[in-house]
């Protein structure tokens, strides 16, 4: 790879809005293209357009002529002007075509080409996704950085407002360093009238929908089969979207309220309703509401049909299957729902991908059709041409308390499942010879005690200028600064003895809430589903005694705050090799300000977890494909071109029944599994990003 055509590459990921021939890069690049590539509207001109934008750059990137000009005419059916949503099945048709196409470039500099060539032609979402797609799974284009999508389609993420006063600043105010940051209100959606607003720091969260975002980029559920068909995509669909909702609750008790109320019924009406004040990128038109009350119906529009009936008649065909115990393919043969398979079968089958459901057509696609139906609730029939709500898009479906529910419901379907099989036995959860005999978790400040953690919100900020097209081009940033809940850092310390061998083991931590928003202790089932996984990680244990320290910051689940909202550009990449690496492909993880649920003011309680299992029957054997240094935040996103990093079921020991009346009662009859109290204080004060 050229260091040109590396350029040229993260260059498409800016100003998604604008021509290809405009300037990027704070106004130092131009993409050179060739006459061919400009769209009739810029054809007659394209001396004038030229020159005027290559002027006063620091840099040209000539680009080349295509081999074979691709028709494009498959992609007309979403407009240029349109939303486009990964729920909508002519969409991801769509989407699998394009990626199917850049899959297929013949090299890496018609492969830039290809991408030049279509970026004006296509709808500007449907190009970022099928363009961020490819570039994740070429082999050659492991080297380019992906943009996190807040900085791409900002709109998506940010009250409107700011992006007038983020404007207004940088046109007036010439040096980035002399403007003032634009701030982002922290509470825009709702009033404190609305009790699901006390959770709108979770869901409208930055990162947590960044993240949701690049998960689906990672794991698409159309386009080439190399593509789709990774290792136990539908186990993580299960997996990432359950611990989501074990986090939401948890939340939920922090600020009173009680767990989600599942959404199972489509045809009552839906009393939360969900006003999101964000617009859409390519039409700047404000996501349409949904009221209060508001009444779920058929969906009959230009680009898709859907009535509740398939919903409903697809969900009775999985929960059948569920307890046959078996499921069918579409030559009529009997597929077992066992323990090892089981949840990648149904995880697949429930968020459909066509190429690798089980039975597309009879067990349907009621994740997705699910979604559709909520986000068409304001127009089911397209009376009054509206575009979907934010439910139809994965940039902004977790912004809504209906998501929750939604998402409610399909857990409940795959805790079905997990429920059926049997409880974990001794022979599963031991680890002989091995003994936790002290945990604790503790501030890194001298004076704090062990197992009392803080959060606190912090005032942060990003940089919008990637994505802010028609605007001021030549001085880069112009930052927002928005506040989120944070945690303070901490460190894990276990003491562990091995009265045998030396050995491997693999170090689980979870934390488990205590009681709920009424203050009534939890049964051990319901600790289970509302586990947190922390942290995962293998330990080499020496015979006798072993000391184990774990900072909280190197999370198998979470992603660093700089890895979330990255500045854009070569001069903000890390220079070290194994940092550039990691910086350039790992998006995908749970935001680390997150980490930590957010307590209360009194100190909430919760179970600290901590178990060490046999690392021999956790191992995986991985293919001989390159090392990439994307191992950070794997318990949700697996490993780039690798198999996923532990054998056990995702969750173990939480995904299943276990054998005891409550957690007490576990430990205690487990030598390699601990627990303590552990309290989450939170601080109701705004403290700076340094």
């Amino acid at each position: 790879m050229t260091n040109t055509d590396l350029k040229a590459l993260e260059l498409l990921f800016q100003r998604p809005l604008e021509p290809a021939f405009t300037t990027r890069d704070s106004g130092k690049t131009v993409l050179e293209l060739p006459d061919s590539f400009y769209t009739d509207r810029y054809r007659n001109d394209t001396e004038e357009v030229g020159n005027r934008f290559s002027k006063d750059v620091d840099l040209k990137i000539p680009i080349q002529e295509l081999s074979n000009v691709p028709s494009l005419e498959f992609t007309k059916k979403i407009g240029l002007k349109n939303q486009f949503s990964l729920f909508n099945n002519r969409h991801r048709e769509i989407a699998s075509e394009l990626i199917t196409l850049f899959m297929g470039a013949p090299n890496l500099r018609q492969f830039v080409s290809l991408c030049v060539y279509t970026k004006d032609r296509v709808n500007p979402v449907l190009f970022q996704y099928a363009y961020a797609v490819a570039v994740a799974h070429r082999p050659d284009t492991r080297e380019v950085p992906l943009t996190n999508i807040s900085q791409i389609f900002p709109s998506n993420f940010v009250e409107p407002s700011a992006f007038r006063d983020a404007r207004q600043e940088a046109s007036v105010i010439g040096e980035s360093g002399a403007r003032v940051h634009v701030d982002i209100p922290q509470n825009y959606t709702a009033s404190d009238r609305e009790d699901e607003q006390r959770l709108a720091y979770f869901r409208e969260d930055i990162g947590v929908n960044s993240h949701h975002w690049h998960w689906h980029l990672v794991y698409p559920t159309t386009g080439p089969t190399e593509v789709v068909n990774k290792d136990r995509r539908g186990e993580l669909f299960y997996y990432m979207h359950h611990q989501i909702l074990a986090r939401y609750n948890v939340e939920r008790f922090c600020n009173n309220l009680k767990k989600v109320q599942p959404l199972n019924n489509l045809r009552v009406e839906v009393p939360e309703g969900y006003f999101p004040k964000i617009l859409s990128s390519t039409n700047n038109r404000t996501y349409p509401a949904r009221v209060t009350n508001q009444k779920l119906r058929d969906v009959d529009r230009h680009d898709g049909r859907v009535e509740i009936s398939d919903v409903e008649r697809w969900r009775d065909r999985v929960l059948a299957a569920i307890d046959q115990g078996y499921v069918e393919d579409t030559s009529g043969n009997r597929i077992a729902l066992d323990e090892i398979r089981g949840i990648d079968i149904l995880g697949n089958m429930i968020e459909a991908t066509p190429v690798l459901s089980i039975n597309y057509n009879f067990y349907g696609n009621l994740h997705n059709e699910g979604h559709n139906i909520i986000s068409f609730a304001h127009d089911p029939d397209y009376r009054h041409l509206e575009e979907f709500g934010v439910m139809g898009d994965v940039t902004t479906a977790m912004r809504d308390p209906i998501f929750y529910r939604w998402h409610g419901f399909i857990d409940t379907v795959f805790n079905k499942f997990k429920t059926r099989l049997n409880p974990y036995n001794a022979g599963e959860l031991n680890f002989d010879g091995i003994t936790v005999d002290y945990i604790e978790a503790k501030i890194g400040k001298s004076n704090t005690k062990a197992n009392t953690l803080l959060t606190y919100w912090q005032k942060s900020s990003a940089d919008l200028a990637a994505g802010l097209d028609f605007g001021p081009s030549a001085d880069g940033n112009i930052f927002a600064s928005f506040t989120h809940l944070q945690n303070a850092p901490f460190t894990y310390t276990f003491n562990v003895t091995n009265n045998g061998a030396r050995r491997t083991g693999t170090c689980r931590i979870f934390i488990c809430p205590k009681v709920d928003e009424r203050n009534q202790a939890l049964n051990l089932e319901e600790q289970r589903l509302l586990a947190i996984e922390m942290d995962k990680f293998t330990v080499d244990l020496v015979p006798g005694e072993n000391t184990i320290r774990r900072q909280s910051t190197e999370s198998s689940v979470a992603i660093p705050f700089e890895r979330s909202f990255r500045p854009v550009g070569a001069d903000y990449q890390p220079k070290a090799a194994d940092e550039l690496a990691r910086f350039k492909f790992c998006g995908c993880g749970w935001p680390q300000h997150l980490l930590l649920p957010k307590g209360n003011a009194q100190g909430m309680l919760f179970d600290l977890f901590v178990m060490i299992s046999d690392y021999s029957q956790d191992s995986v054997e991985q293919p001989k494909t390159p090392n990439d240094a994307c191992s950070t935040a794997y318990s949700f996103c697996g490993l780039k071109d690798k198999l996923y990093p532990d054998r056990r079921t995702m969750g173990y020991p939480f995904d299943r029944r276990l054998p005891n009346a409550n957690l007490t009662e576990l430990v205690g009859a487990f030598g390699n599994m601990a627990k303590t109290d552990l309290r989450i204080v939170f601080n109701d004060r705004v403290i700076d990003k340094a």
